[in-house]
């Protein structure tokens, strides 16, 4: 092995040296790094120097790529979203502790976040595992909600009542109100498709309910469980720098981008990657 993996946190996470995608990565180096992902649930590179186009190319060896619906794009490369804050701009998106595309019945595999501009100071973002989440439950709750799954949509998220609701400067960053019409149904708990153990799956931004239950019925639980979700012993805090990557899987983490450069420039691109439909975990 000519790469290295060190763990960032007991939970979640992962910090990965040896790896050059500009130069490319051979066969053998993929398959410890995604190894290292379905283990760790997110992995972070330093020091990467890529095009869009080697982005793409890198992306296209994980998974077919998931073209976002409501995030603008990056000039000429329609497939890069672009994760932006300027420096008059209050507010951020993602600031809030969530799981990509979860609305999708299909929800995206995982994301490729690339820093190309990052504050002097601030602007890290936050993961929770959920491998760690669900092993924390106790033993009845595993089992109740281990029979149970929970609606997601995106449509209280980025249609156009809720663009109305956010500030401007946030607002005007999404796209394509009337494309958010996706709901899906997802078990509570799911059996993560790579790695086969189970992991916590509901999110403040698009559970709305559980099933067979109304959404007043469904607020507390849902409420309690989003707040075990990112307990402090499941997280790790990861400080970016220009060149930085995290490539962490949907499937097994929540993520915070942490609101706190006020006046300072931020700039992304974010490759997102296909997945499947989740399956539950069912206790041997």
């Amino acid at each position: 092995m000519s790469i290295t993996v060190t763990p960032a946190s007991a939970a979640v996470g992962a910090y990965i040296d040896g790896i050059d995608i500009a130069a490319g990565v051979s066969g053998e180096d993929f398959a410890e790094l995604r190894q290292a992902f379905t283990d760790h649930g997110v992995v972070f590179l330093r020091n990467q120097d890529v095009t869009p186009e080697q982005h793409i190319e890198f992306a296209e060896r994980w998974s077919e790529i998931n073209v976002n619906r409501f995030f603008g794009t990056v000039d000429g490369h329609p497939r890069i979203a672009e994760v932006r804050k300027d420096p008059d701009q209050l507010h951020a998106i993602g600031s809030r502790w969530h799981t990509d595309h979860s609305y999708d019945v299909e929800p995206a595999m995982g994301s490729i976040l690339y820093a190309r501009e990052v504050p002097e100071v601030g602007g890290d973002t936050m993961f929770a595992g959920q491998y760690a989440a669900y092993d924390a439950l106790s033993d009845g709750m595993k089992d109740t909600l281990g029979r149970m799954w929970a609606h997601h949509s995106s449509r209280h998220a980025f249609g156009a009542a809720a663009l109305a609701t956010y500030s401007d400067e946030v607002g005007q960053k999404f796209k394509n109100a009337e494309k958010a019409t996706q709901d899906s149904l997802h078990p509570v708990i799911i059996k993560h498709p790579l790695s086969g153990r189970p992991a916590l799956y509901v999110n403040g931004d698009f559970t709305v309910r559980f099933d067979g239950w109304t959404d007043t019925e469904s607020a507390p639980l849902l409420q309690q469980l989003y707040a075990h979700a990112c307990r402090p012993e499941f997280c790790h805090r990861f400080k970016w720098e220009k060149g930085s990557m995290a490539i962490w899987d949907n499937r097994a983490v929540q993520h915070n981008a942490v609101n706190d450069y006020q006046g300072q420039f931020r700039l992304m691109h974010r490759v997102t990657l296909e997945g499947e439909k989740l399956e539950p975990f069912v206790a041997s």
